[in-house]
């Protein structure tokens, strides 16, 4: 008999930068295994890899492998800056676990000079403990230059920075004027003394979405959402549509965003200005006293929006609590006080049916002139806000159950259940603290994570434990295919009202025109399309969101960088193997390794999330509160370190 064929493991190389690293695999039940640095081969952070198990996990060790085999290279190119010798130079990625500095032989230097950020091509990878080789293909300019660091994560993570010729000419073609012509086919609302609101941040750009709110005569509420018909404006096809397809969403990154549509549509004509006539796809729903959908409509409308405002000045006036906005508003104060009305109605049917309010604060980084961040905040939200997004969330949700059973072409969002293994570690570690997430019948409920929310609700594990719960959670992403959302609790949901910045409600926008239309043959024709474009759409989405953490995770350090030996008040935001990372009140967050924590060994507990001291006993949690040193901040390294302050070391400075 032949010998047995032994079963491939393939999965994603992760380096540490100390040298060893891990490797992930597609299925999200399934544990990454450890890889010692000596076992490492050639592989580069992102490769994909085949792997020999050496040791099965036992107890609280992972499993470890070695790679055998690089199967597919992530990167050939690398986006650092360039270090100059007499004869030759190297490339230091800005990516600092991708493993290698690239060494750069005279010849392939193109005249950059000593500390001039790069674009580097792979000629060569690393073997036999040698460098990677490699050409520089571009000049970004000098590392300390204005804007050079989120220019770098923007070539890093090769987003399109410029649009097209084809495409800008395209845009500049199309008029920033509706054309009358086209009312006649489309419900025209400007004449009905409708007050239609857009409520957004004072320094957004690209308004794509409008609001009305009324009452029927039985009672229930009327609300009518209105987003800005991009699809009549961007055709199936063009060059606008192609390159639509390719950035799948607008990136934003501080004082900059790329688009992804060229400013004459996503500023211009498509943006929902205020005193403008503007075309819009719009869904009329009646809700009853209970929050309940129970009747609506989608249909194309000219629209001429009221006032633009702000949620400053929205939650001012629902609190009442600035008489001078309160005049200036008076004529609309009855449709701000019945948007908030209706939106806790909304709101309280989402939480009874197991709605996941994780509050997990934003940070809002303030930069100065040259593009350097001089302050780092919590981003504040107030009622205003969750007004628009219950509205948001409620066309949404009816415009998926509508097309849904229509059995069009769609993509949903979709959020599925998380992984019960997971959900049962997670029970490990809330029974420290007396609480639990029950599983009936082997499935789990969105109810009892939102039980587990509000019961933490302002104690001093809150954030910890909403922290914990959204790593339990899968990513949400888009498919063809509805299989609901686990967060909003809701077996429906989709991306419609937000065409300028997100392709998927682009393309869902397109089923409506056809539907509206009543184009049946034209229909089927996106079946194809729509599994093609959920799947480069959630490509597009996760890439975007990297870049962007990337982009914040330099800014602020660039921040910290002149507050080294300053102490702070600090919460343990998550605890490792080498260490625990503490956060700031400001959002900033740091790492205090084993060795800036005195000179006790610490144990770590995987299942309480915790370290133990061996001598003292001493236990550190998630969500204690400590003082730290900034060590260290580098903008260059992406880090910022802290070291623990002793209580003795505490009361010598008091």
């Amino acid at each position: 008999m032949g010998k047995k064929k032994k079963h491939k493991i393939i999965g994603v190389f992760r380096k540490n930068e100390k040298g060893f690293g891990f490797v992930e695999f597609e299925e999200t039940e399934k544990e990454d295994v450890f890889v010692p640095a000596q076992f490492i081969s050639n592989a580069l952070n992102g490769d994909l890899v085949e792997i020999q198990i050496l040791s099965e996990k036992k107890a609280e060790k992972r499993a470890e492998a070695k790679i055998v085999k690089v199967l597919k290279r992530e990167k050939e190119i690398v986006i650092g800056t360039f270090q100059k010798n007499k004869n030759f130079g190297f490339v230091v990625p800005d990516d600092k676990k991708l493993g290698t500095d690239l060494f750069i032989s005279k010849n392939h230097c193109q005249n950059a000079r000593n500390n001039d950020k790069v674009v580097a091509k792979i000629l060569k990878y690393p073997e036999k403990g040698k460098n990677a080789e490699g050409e520089i293909i571009e000049i970004l300019g000098n590392v300390n230059e204005a804007g050079m660091d989120l220019l770098s994560v923007i070539k890093e993570f090769d987003l399109p920075n410029e649009f097209p010729e084809p495409v800008l000419k395209e845009a500049t073609k199309i008029s920033q004027t509706i054309s009358e012509k086209e009312v006649k086919n489309r419900v025209d609302l400007r004449e009905k003394q409708m007050h239609i609101f857009t409520i957004d941040g004072e320094d957004a750009k690209d308004l794509d979405d409008a609001i009305w709110v009324g009452k029927a005569n039985n009672g229930n509420y009327l609300l009518d959402v209105h987003i800005a018909d991009v699809s009549h404006y961007v055709k199936k096809g063009s060059n606008l549509d192609n390159e639509a397809i390719f950035r799948g969403t607008s990136v934003y990154m501080f004082d900059r965003v790329i688009p992804m549509l060229p400013v004459e549509l996503s500023n211009g004509i498509c943006s929902l200005n205020a005193g403008q006539d503007r075309f819009a796809l719009s869904c009329l729903m009646e809700i009853d006293a209970k929050g309940k959908v129970v009747a609506s409509d989608v249909y194309k409308s000219v629209i001429r929006v009221t006032q633009r405002m702000s949620y400053t000045d929205v939650n001012k006036i629902i609190t009442n609590s600035d008489e001078e906005i309160l005049q200036k508003y008076e004529p609309y104060l009855a449709d701000f006080k019945l948007m908030e009305e209706l939106a806790h109605v909304l709101k309280n049917r989402r939480i009874k049916a197991g709605y996941l309010n994780l509050d997990i604060p934003e940070s809002k980084l303030i930069l100065d002139k040259n593009g350097k961040c001089i302050d780092v905040k919590k981003y504040q939200t107030n009622f205003a806000n969750e007004i628009i997004e219950q509205f948001m969330l409620t066309a949404n949700e009816t415009i998926a159950e509508k097309f849904y059973w229509l059995e069009y072409p769609f993509i949903y969002r979709v959020h599925e259940e998380p992984d019960l293994d997971k959900v049962k570690e997670l029970n490990k570690f809330l029974w420290n603290f007396g609480y639990k997430i029950h599983i009936n019948q082997e499935a789990v409920h969105p109810t009892e994570f939102s039980k587990v929310l509000e019961q933490v609700k302002g104690k001093p594990e809150e954030k910890v434990i909403s922290n914990l719960m959204l790593r339990t959670l899968k990513l949400a992403k888009y498919e063809k295919e509805n299989k609901g959302h686990f967060g909003i609790a809701s077996k429906f949901y989709c991306h419609f009202t937000s065409p300028i910045r997100r392709y998927p409600d682009l393309f869902i926008h397109r089923m409506i025109s056809e539907y509206c239309q009543a184009n049946a043959q034209l229909q089927m024709q996106f079946q194809a399309d729509a599994e093609k474009y959920a799947k480069s759409s959630s490509e597009c989405e996760m890439r975007a969101t990297k870049a962007e953490r990337e982009a914040e995770a330099i800014k602020k350090a660039e921040f910290m960088e002149d507050k080294i030996g300053e102490e702070y008040e600090a919460i343990v935001s998550s605890i490792t193997t080498f260490g625990m990372f503490a956060e700031l009140e400001n959002t900033v967050e740091g790492l205090i390794r084993f060795e800036q924590m005195g000179d006790e060994y610490y144990i770590y507990d995987e299942d309480k999330k915790q370290l133990i001291g061996e001598h003292t006993h001493r236990i550190f949690k998630i969500g204690d509160s400590v003082k730290i040193r900034v060590i260290e901040a580098s903008k260059a390294l992406r880090r910022i370190d802290f070291a623990l302050v002793e209580e003795n070391e505490q009361n010598l400075l008091t």
